[in-house]
């Protein structure tokens, strides 16, 4: 099981990697479009995680943990869109995208988790 301080630092650094890809977009309209899409999606994974560990309740974690979800979600969207658009090559793409993936699926456990206990 993977620590709240584990995920606040990953949360962190993935944040921060989707900044740099922010900055290495092209500049095309299209770029300018998405990227802010992006950029916004992305760095709130990780303001939202935070503010989800200082929740007051179960009810409130757990609606809090459905925004991270959501906000995880569709920074996977915005990704798969640049590489499929053809606005980032999808091998510069591959680690940070597995990474979202692999936090939509951490917090999908832990929302199936915190509604069940």
């Amino acid at each position: 099981m993977i620590q709240p301080e584990e995920l606040r630092r990953r949360t962190k650094q993935f944040a921060l990697r989707v900044i740099k890809l922010f900055r290495a977009l092209p500049k095309s309209e299209e770029a300018r479009v998405l990227g802010p899409q992006l950029l916004r999606s992305g760095t709130s994974v990780a303001a939202n995680y935070r503010a989800l560990c200082r929740a007051r309740s179960r009810a409130e974690f757990v609606a809090k943990l459905g925004v991270v979800i959501e906000e995880a979600d569709e920074t996977v969207f915005w990704m798969e869109l640049l590489v499929e658009a053809g606005l980032m090559a999808g091998g510069r793409m591959q680690d940070l995208l597995r990474e979202a993936n692999e936090l939509v699926a951490i917090f999908v456990a832990s929302r199936k988790t915190a509604r069940s206990g």
